[in-house]
């Protein structure tokens, strides 16, 4: 309420201003109601107080006479009136209304366009208002530039709320329906909001008389420097266009780009996207350089993948190698954490100190902990299976054979 009395003050005070600002000019003959010497004392004192009224109804302010005034604050008043009862027909009917439909976007969208409307309404009983006085024609292009200009601002940031209304709508379908563009939403809202306030200004500008074509076109070198120093600006602004077409990752998801960033998308905006790196530092990468970089999603992985080789001891006989090696295949088969899909053990190799089976397989969860619990369990159950057939993990051993006269020198000490 306080903030209500002083925009009435404010409004007020600048209609004072136009109106009686104006040159008064010499009073008009005041109109005189005969009056009766014989008539009784309270008919001449009704007579005298009509002809007041009738000197006052006859006052000249300008060419706006008290009569005019009057009518153009009584519509100043009822739009003040009719402004409150927009408001109270918004927040009580339509509200009430949009409640028992099955919407929710009607339920956000009136009291967002509750304010806008009922300040246009209070913005077109002004140009009546004003309309019904007699000005100086500059005064009357002024106000009409005036109301252009206020009006023309108030629907768009009418527009302005439904944008975000439609915006917060869409991110709660496509966070329901698990749709890719879910993360990109925010950053369409942002490019909409600078698109539509880079209209109205255009439009505002243009409708106070000044022409904008003319005025960027004598910008002249000062506008060029402003095109070379936005260059990058606006590099950054198309790569954002270029994220958004090709959603190659989304708020969330584990990125590697290049080299040298590796972490998790915390923030994609306009001029760049916020990673936090595994060491929890905070990196702002320039959506231009995202934009023309090979960039790797972690996060979009169905599947993670485990290769390894394990190293079992020369001594094993080829036998228990081959039962091993069905150990393996059978215990991966077997647990819940592997992916079916794929499965790969084989004795491959001989290698310097080992002889190596390849264990090729994936596991079904791509979260870094979980899979590293699966990799866990299974080394595990694998050291089991080894040392069940009786053999062990080979670790790094070298044989020398000695010959000659170093050999003799060795086996005389050994056996002295």
């Amino acid at each position: 309420m306080k903030k209500l009395r002083l925009y009435i003050l404010f409004f007020f005070g600048i209609y004072g201003l136009v109106v009686f600002g104006q040159e008064a000019e010499a009073p008009s003959e005041p109109i005189e109601v005969p009056v009766q010497e014989e008539s009784p004392g309270l008919m001449n004192e009704t007579r005298r107080a009509l002809q007041e009224v009738a000197n006052f109804m006859s006052l000249d302010l300008g060419d706006n006479t008290t009569s005019r005034i009057i009518a153009s604050f009584v519509i100043l008043l009822l739009a003040f009136i009719a402004k409150k009862v927009i408001s109270l027909v918004f927040a009580n009917w339509l509200f009430r209304l949009a409640k028992k439909t099955s919407w929710k976007v009607d339920d956000q969208m009136i009291p967002a366009v509750k304010g806008p409307f009922g300040w246009l309404v209070l913005i077109i009983g002004f140009f009546l208002a004003f309309s019904v006085l007699s000005f100086n024609p500059s005064v009357d292009d002024f106000i009409l530039k005036m109301f252009q200009a206020a009006s023309m601002t108030i629907v768009f940031w009418g527009v302005l709320r439904v944008v975000d209304v439609l915006a917060e709508a869409m991110i709660d379908v496509a966070r329901d329906r698990d749709m890719g563009v879910f993360h990109f939403i925010p950053l369409i809202k942002k490019a909409a909001r600078t698109f539509l306030i880079v209209i109205a200004v255009i439009l505002v500008i243009q409708n106070l008389g000044y022409s904008v074509g003319s005025l960027l076109a004598g910008l002249g070198i000062g506008g060029l420097a402003v095109a070379l120093a936005a260059q990058e600006s606006l590099g950054n602004f198309f790569g954002s266009i270029s994220l958004v077409a090709d959603r190659p990752f989304k708020v969330g998801d584990w990125i590697q780009v290049g080299n040298k960033v590796d972490g998790d998308v915390e923030e994609i905006g306009l001029r760049s996207t916020k990673v936090r790196t595994w060491s929890k530092s905070l990196l702002s990468i320039p959506n231009k350089v995202l934009a023309n970089e090979l960039i790797e999603n972690w996060s979009k992985m169905p599947k993670r993948r485990v290769k390894q080789y394990v190293g079992v001891n020369y001594s094993t006989p080829p036998d228990v190698m081959d039962q091993i090696v069905e150990d393996i295949r059978q215990l991966l088969r077997e647990d819940e954490g592997v992916q079916q899909d794929f499965i790969l053990v084989n004795f491959t190799d001989f290698g310097e100190s080992s002889l190596d089976i390849l264990v090729y397989y994936f596991t079904t969860t791509t979260k870094w902990l979980e899979h590293m619990d699966v990799r866990q369990r299974i080394n595990v159950k694998i050291m089991k299976a080894i040392e069940a057939r009786g053999s062990s993990i080979a670790f790094p051993t070298r044989t020398i054979n000695f010959e000659g006269e170093i050999a003799e020198r060795l086996a005389n000490r050994s056996t002295s």
